[in-house]
């Protein structure tokens, strides 16, 4: 037993000397592995070096996409495209396109989305093969309901002869476009380097060309990864854009005449303006006449500032109207008509002898199986054209069908329409006070805050899921308002206020989002993206620890059904555990604050990321909130 036994300075010393052995046999690992990896990553270049193909297919690809413009292409990186994201870093110089890192193709299509809308023309996204375009879907979707300009890129390998056996096979697809073909404007599959180059330009021109629209090209992977033959016969065409439609000049004199007549003229603007001009155009029509101007919001079409601008009064002008202008709405029938939820009611908000113009290009790009179109609505002067385009026309001939006595009663007008401006922006006032001190705190409050911070500022609110900042901010300029997602899927938020961010970095603009805890959590990856590539952004969290509409539905449903409404929580809300979106934010380099629960303490919060978003990065305070 003697011989057996260990006192413990024997045990200590041989554990210790048992314990250095094995860290100097890891560290020898360690120090080990990486020059493996590199010698085996080497071995592997140098034998698929053996054939060298010093000038392949992708590098044409690139001159293609950089003759188009296009400065950015945003992509998760897959395989099929593996030759094209080569040339884009090397050969290209990774400058326009530089190529940004996503975490998926969903955040792609949707930077791509909030960019086209604040840089006023596309990006392009690449998507891996069958799953990277599966997943990029409900993004390809909102661009589409949105009618907004996406160049996208998909790899593939068409020729099966050339496909590697297991996943590559998974990862093609006889027809790429097929999964979007609904909801995308054209897409084609070249089979040439020549007609790649036809095709993008093609693709391009009928992306921005109103009523604009998302466009796909597949770039083969063989076509890509093989030698270019016969270099001097490609040529790569001229991109040329087209130049907006004007509607009728007949169908424009008789809308003229019908809104000069009108005595409650009302102008609905949707999806009108593309740029500052459209801004200018709108206004210019509307004091000419006099008509207060509902700015829907899908753009930023008319400035808050304005006494014409009745948002919020909507319902009661539209009720009140005997002529309505629309301009490139989106659901004309819903403007007039209401279906009551739960019951499904019939209710018509219009007169029943309103005359209706509709300026718009909508009725030129619609789709049967996706129910974008809306309902449709006879319209008594339908004008197929687009609207920006048209508006100079129309306050023309307004002009020459206003005589003198005309035009004076027109500008007799103003003063009712002001007072009713200063009571609709008394009464935002009041309705945000209300609430002002609650815990959680109030979505007016946190908007409030929110513009003391950013007022001093060239500023755009890319993205929001609150009403409070048209109601409450004074906007005047076409950034400073992006609109919606257009289909509504959820998952767009922030991916596209860090594209819009993107499209403001090197203009002086502030970027700025409100973003709602069930959207964030679809994309978060995008916040690495933001921090990675110093995208600056102020986003603030309207932290409601829900999916607050579906809880309301649950009650509405408990309520229609007499049932208990306790149980609305339950597949809805977004706790237990609560999610620390600070620490989500700093885990992918971006600086972060919160949770913030006192309302005294956003405006601070907020100042502090408005100083890191000033010095060129993103930024999240994360503010618990109301419901809504």
């Amino acid at each position: 037993m003697s011989n057996q036994t260990i006192d413990r300075r024997s045990f200590l010393k041989g554990a210790a000397a048992s314990a250095a052995a094995v860290i100097g046999t890891q560290l020898a690992a360690t120090d080990t592995a990486p020059a493996a990896a590199a010698a085996a990553e080497a071995k592997e270049a140098e034998q698929s070096g053996d054939k060298v193909i010093s000038r392949p297919g992708s590098d044409f690809m690139v001159d293609v996409i950089k003759a188009t413009g296009i400065e950015y292409i945003a992509s998760n990186p897959g395989s099929s495209f593996r030759s094209l994201q080569e040339s884009i870093v090397n050969y290209g110089g990774n400058k326009k396109p530089e190529f940004l890192t996503c975490m998926h193709e969903e955040s792609s299509v949707a930077m791509a989305h909030g960019y086209a809308k604040a840089a006023g023309k596309p990006m392009g996204i690449m998507a891996h093969g069958t799953v990277g375009l599966q997943h990029a879907t409900m993004a390809v979707y909102n661009a589409w309901c949105d009618r907004v300009p996406i160049m996208m890129f998909a790899g593939n390998i068409l020729d099966a002869d050339k496909r590697r056996p297991g996943v590559e096979w998974y990862h093609c697809v006889q027809d790429p476009a097929a999964i979007h073909r609904d909801f995308t404007k054209w897409d084609d599959q070249p089979l040439s380097l020549q007609h790649f180059a036809e095709s993008v330009m093609r693709a391009y021109k009928i992306a921005t060309t109103p009523p604009m629209g998302p466009v796909l090209i597949t770039a083969d992977g063989d076509l890509a990864e093989g030698p270019i033959h016969d270099e001097k016969k490609l040529r790569i065409p001229k991109l040329t854009i087209s130049i907006p439609s004007q509607g009728d000049s007949g169908a424009v004199s008789e809308a003229a005449k019908m809104l000069v007549a009108a005595e409650r003229p009302v102008i609905l603007a949707d999806r009108m303006a593309r740029s500052q001009e459209g801004m200018k155009r709108l206004v210019e029509l509307a004091e000419m006449l006099n008509a207060p101007v509902v700015d829907i919001g899908s753009r930023m079409n008319f400035p808050t500032t304005h006494y014409l601008c009745r948002g919020e009064d909507r319902r009661a002008l539209i009720m009140g109207a005997d002529v309505v202008l629309l301009l490139e709405v989106a659901d004309p029938w819903g403007q007039f008509n209401t279906i009551s939820d739960p019951h499904h009611e019939y209710r018509r908000l219009g007169k029943a002898d309103v005359k209706t113009i509709h300026i718009s290009l909508g009725d030129t790009l619609t789709k049967s199986n996706y129910q974008d179109m809306q309902r449709f609505m006879p319209v008594d002067l339908p004008i197929s054209g687009d609207a920006q385009a048209t508006l100079p026309a129309l306050t023309e001939a307004v002009k020459r069908e206003a005589g003198i006595a005309r035009r004076t009663a027109l500008a007799d007008r103003s003063s009712k329409l002001r007072t009713d401006y200063a009571r609709m922006k008394e009464r935002a006032r009041a309705a945000a006070g209300e609430g002002w001190d609650a815990k959680p705190v109030s979505t007016a409050r946190l908007s409030a805050h929110l513009w003391n911070t950013i007022k001093n500022e060239q500023w755009c609110l890319a993205t929001s899921g609150i009403q409070w900042n048209r109601n409450l901010w004074p906007a005047t300029e076409y950034c400073n308002f992006l609109g919606g997602s257009g289909g509504s899927g959820v998952g767009y938020s922030a991916p596209a206020a860090v594209g819009a961010a993107l499209a403001n970095r090197d203009k002086g603009i502030v970027t700025v989002s409100i973003e709602g805890d069930g959207d964030l959590m679809y994309a978060p990856g995008v916040l690495w993206t933001a921090a990675h590539h110093k995208i600056p952004i102020l986003m603030v969290m309207h932290n409601n620890r829900a999916y607050h509409q579906e809880v309301m539905h649950l009650q509405k449903m408990a309520g229609l059904h007499n049932r208990r409404m306790d149980q609305a929580a339950i597949g809805t809300t977004i706790e237990n555990p609560n999610i620390d979106f600070a620490k989500l934010a700093q885990s992918m380099g971006v600086w972060s604050q919160g949770p913030v629960t006192d309302p005294g303490a956003i405006g601070p919060a907020l100042s502090k990321a408005l100083a890191v978003v000033k010095r060129g990065e993103p930024a999240l305070i994360d503010v618990v909130c109301q419901g809504r």
